[in-house]
Formats: C-alpha cells, structure tokens, sequence
C-alpha cells in the first residue's frame, strides 16, 4: 500500500503542488477526463480554501492518497485548526464568507462519489472527498452532506483508513487491509494493521509481507485472528519484523481482536471508551502464544486501530459530534490533532453499519 501526501497549504503555490499529484494518481489509476477534471476541481476549491480562510500556522494541510478499501478512488482530506465553519450553511450555494459566488463545498460535494465533513467552534474542520472513474458510478451524501452513505445496500461495516511515511520518507512503514469473504451465510471481514521496525523500505517489507498473506490466506484461517498472525510469523522472520494486530468481524456479531505490539485499539461511544488489549513481541522475530480477545460491540460505538505514529493517550470528548462523522472524518481528525510527527503513522476506523 501506499502512504497517503501531506502538502501545507501556507501560500497559493502549494496548491498547484498538490493538484499535480492528485492528477497523477487519476492518470495512474486510468481515470476518464471528466472524472480526472473533476478531483483536480476539488482539490483546487480545497486548497484555495484553506490559503484564503486559515492561512498559516493553524495546521492547513491537504492530505491525498489512493482509498486502500478498494484501491481504485482517490481521496482527498481538507485539515484546518482554524476558526470552524457553519459546514451545514456552507454548503448551500450562494453563501459565502468570502466575497465569492459561494458554490465552492457545493459543488465538490455533488462531484465527488462520496463526502462528509465535520467542523467545530475554535477547532477547526476537516472535509472528506472521494473520487474515482465514471465506471464507478457516484454516492452521493446524505441531504445535509455532513455524514455520508455507506457503499451500498446490505454493506455491514463503514472503513476509512490514512497512512502517512516518516518526515523525509516516501514509503510508509505501516500498512492496512481489509478483506470480506462468505461465511455461513454471513460475510466476515477480516482486517489487518501493521507496524514494520522502524521506517522506510525495510520497514514496509515486513508491514506489506503481513498484508500479501492476509490477501492469500485461506477463508477459514481468518476466522481467528491470532491464529492467522502465528502463521504468519515465521513467514516474517526474513523480514525485520512488525508489530501486528488482526480483527474478525461479522454483521451483528462480536469482534475477535488479536495483537503483537503497539498496534492500538479502542471501542469508543458517547458513553464508554474501550483500549483493545495486545500482547507484547513483534511478528517476525518473538512472539508469545496469541490468544483471540471477544469484544461486545456497543451498536453506536467506533472502531479506532492506530500505531505509534499517533500518541496513545487522546480524547475524543471534546467533539461528542464528530462520533457520527464519515470514518474517514474521524481519521483524518484523530490524525490532524494527534500525529508524533517523526514516524509513519496510521489510523484506521470502522463504524457497523448494522447499529439499530
């Protein structure tokens, strides 16, 4: 997998710099021209946002990666620790702060296949943009555009997952992924998060060796999540290891939770928040005997995995509304607020899409 960019946006020229980017990846992941015109549209509009509304020193950023969940969309995050926006109003067409015509978040939110976004008073903002080819089709958001539709009918769980690489690295150490395979009339997910020792190429041989196997492992071996990591471990030992962690889940179901590190874990609702226990080792070079932790899975809570790029002691207390954003709001939030800053860094979150 590949990390997602990080570009400031302190002056207009930065935002050139990341349109070049994000046409880069339309054209790498063969996107028609209309479609490709339409994310670099977006990311103009977001940019240019940020540069006249923030301006510098308040964290303005634009995050641009490939969506790991299918691999074929380009996502675009707009980060801020400014003032906040009324989101709801901005996004009519025809109000403006700024003197302009004020279609600008409207007209990115009918373009792009899916948008959500969440904002607060002296916190600041972050919007979520999706884009892919027209083959794809659109999701379009909700009515209000602040939450946005899961990927169809009958689809059990909601994932949004950022990566970013070390300052002054290009690949990411850390790596995500999400397979889905029948079972029993149900579908079970299984997903995976890794941490390679260190950063930089070595260490994204260990974290994406962990990914191919969870790509190729038989259906069955995923139904428990420490079962598949000890399997996997001996297959890491050429590698410099990574601390890893693996989850099964089923619609309406429990969660099977399995770990070897400092992979972080937490069910978090408005009423409780929950740290998903690992055990210590690294896949690849010492392990003890991995056990399957059962975890009850409270309807309106999230699933937050996260490695030690991001500090381990947050809060989500302060935004109680943020819980119903889009999983990919609530990523790029929890990354904006909380990155270390000198190591790759992931966040992963999940929402059941089965909540009553």
């Amino acid at each position: 997998m590949r990390a997602y960019r990080r570009f400031p946006i302190d002056d207009a020229s930065q935002v050139g710099e990341a349109r070049r980017a994000a046409q880069a990846l339309a054209t790498e992941l063969a996107f028609d021209e209309e479609s490709a015109g339409r994310l670099a549209l977006a990311v103009t509009e977001l940019g240019t946002n940020l540069f006249r509304h923030v301006g510098p020193g308040r964290q303005a950023a634009l995050l641009i990666g490939v969506d790991e969940t299918d691999g074929r969309g380009v996502e675009v995050l707009s980060l801020d620790q400014g003032n906040g926006m009324d989101l709801s109003r901005c996004l009519q067409d025809g109000y403006s702060t700024g003197g302009t015509a004020g279609t600008g978040l409207g007209a990115i939110r009918r373009m792009a296949a899916r948008f959500g976004g969440f904002s607060a008073p002296q916190r600041g903002t972050v919007l979520a943009a999706r884009f892919g080819p027209r083959a794809q089709g659109s999701r379009a958001g909700t009515s209000d555009g602040l939450a946005a539709v899961h990927a169809g009918a009958g689809i059990a769980f909601d994932i949004a997952g950022l990566s970013l690489a070390a300052p002054g690295e290009t690949v990411s150490g850390d790596a995500w992924a999400l397979r889905r395979d029948p079972d029993q009339g149900r579908e079970r997910w299984s997903l995976a998060v890794a941490d390679g020792l260190g950063h930089g190429v070595d260490a994204a041989e260990a974290s994406d060796k962990l990914m191919t196997l969870l790509a190729r492992a038989e259906p069955g071996h995923l139904a428990s999540p420490a079962a598949f990591l000890e399997r996997s471990h001996d297959a890491l030992r050429s590698t410099r290891g990574a601390a890893s962690a693996a989850l099964s889940l089923v619609p309406g179901g429990p969660l099977l939770f399995a770990g070897a590190g400092n992979i972080s874990g937490r069910l978090i609702s408005g009423v409780s928040d929950r740290t998903l226990l690992s055990q210590h080792g690294t896949l690849g070079v010492q392990i003890r005997r991995l056990q399957d932790v059962v975890y009850d899975w409270a309807p309106h809570a999230i699933l937050v995995l996260f490695s030690d790029g991001i500090v381990s002691r947050w809060t989500l207390e302060e935004t109680p509304g943020l819980l119903q954003a889009d999983p990919a709001v609530i990523a790029g939030w929890i990354l904006r607020d909380h990155l270390r800053g000198r190591d790759d860094a992931t966040v992963v979150v999940v929402r059941r899409q089965d909540r009553a």
